[in-house]
């Protein structure tokens, strides 16, 4: 069914509608029948239509809007979005302010192409990606929106090959930096809570650092001290419950985001386990509530404003046209309450 140069035309003449209705329900508008909508957007889909921006000489037009996408990551359950996003969505929408730019924010599904509502409707000038989940699957999208001459931004790693422009942390060396923090404090036995595979580049880049920070001590990671566990406090707490089933010593916890690290001392504190007096924990993010839990939370905060202002520029220079590359920015220790002096370690 796909035609060699797919034109709103042939939408049009294939679901027996005028362009201007494929226009609207390209862009979900709601003067037209969800069913027609449906039924255009996987017409669409098929004939894997997008505008030509090089035919159309990129625009005709600017909307003056960039589209802010978040990954949903809670899976149509009632588990609230990444805390550290809100914070980012609050400064890329006054950076965009400061710049005469409008901020559209939807949530990014995974399994539909919302590339080409963005790409056909003409809804936006460029698009700022927060969030990918499974990196390995998220890039099949990031090489539609690059097929399709998409202007993007990512908040995340610089990957080898990946299409499109990144602006994000320098994980690696805020793995370093909250590792050699625990080292300098005395810590000898530092647990790691969090992913470490590819799939996660963000965490395996901050698992990077945390061995590094080893073996700047002349030390190796101990595997009996690592556990797994996605972004939230749930699974941070569980990760502590297996950690002390299975024994081995430990005196401090460095978990790859905050939200994981307060899990963790609370699972550390109904176990009867002092932080910091016990274990010390570092967390990784600096989102607000960081320093408003109990103790208040150690942490290599990724600054929000510099990053919404990084991610914005980039896109604003894409726009206009302007020579744009990917950067990291550097991490920065927070210290506060959950490091402390050395102490044993914990045995349970």
């Amino acid at each position: 069914m796909k035609a060699e140069n797919p034109t709103s035309r042939d939408i049009a003449d294939l679901a027996g509608v005028s362009q201007a209705t494929v226009s609207r329900a390209l862009r979900n508008s709601p003067l037209v029948r969800k069913e027609t909508r449906d039924r255009v957007q996987q017409i669409a889909r098929e004939l894997h239509y997008f505008v030509n921006r090089n035919a159309a000489g990129l625009r005709t037009h600017q909307s003056k809007t960039l589209a802010l996408l978040l990954f949903d990551e809670t899976d149509g359950t009632d588990k609230s979005m990444n805390l550290f996003f809100w914070s980012m969505l609050d400064n890329i929408t006054r950076a965009a302010a400061r710049r005469g730019y409008d901020v559209l924010v939807s949530l990014q599904q995974l399994t539909n192409d919302w590339h080409i509502e963005y790409q056909a409707s003409n809804r936006a000038d460029g698009l700022i990606l927060l969030g990918y989940g499974d990196f390995a699957e998220y890039r099949e999208k990031l090489d539609a929106l690059a097929a399709a001459h998409t202007r993007f931004m990512i908040w995340g790693p610089i990957v080898n090959d990946q299409p499109g422009h990144s602006f994000g942390c320098d994980n690696e060396h805020g793995g370093y930096q909250a590792t050699r923090h625990l080292l300098d404090l005395g810590r000898s036995r530092i647990a790691y809570i969090g992913r470490r595979a590819l799939r996660s580049p963000e965490h395996a880049a901050r698992y990077l650092g945390y061995v590094r920070a080893l073996h700047s001590a002349s030390m190796a990671p101990n595997e009996k001290l690592r556990f797994p566990a996605d972004n939230s406090e749930k699974l941070g707490y569980e990760a502590v419950q297996k950690l002390l089933a299975v024994g081995e010593p430990f005196d401090a916890i460095f978990a790859v985001t905050d939200l994981i690290a307060i899990g963790a001392m609370r699972a550390l504190a109904d176990h009867g386990i002092s932080v910091p007096k016990d274990v010390s924990v570092v967390g990784f993010d600096d989102m607000p509530l960081a320093a408003h839990v109990s103790p208040s939370l150690t942490t290599v905060q990724q600054n929000a404003r510099m990053a919404a202002e990084g991610l914005v520029d980039g896109i604003v220079g894409l726009i206009k046209g302007q020579p744009v590359e990917s950067r990291l920015m550097a991490p920065k220790l927070i210290i506060r309450e959950s490091c402390g002096a050395a102490a044993a370690a914990v045995r349970r």
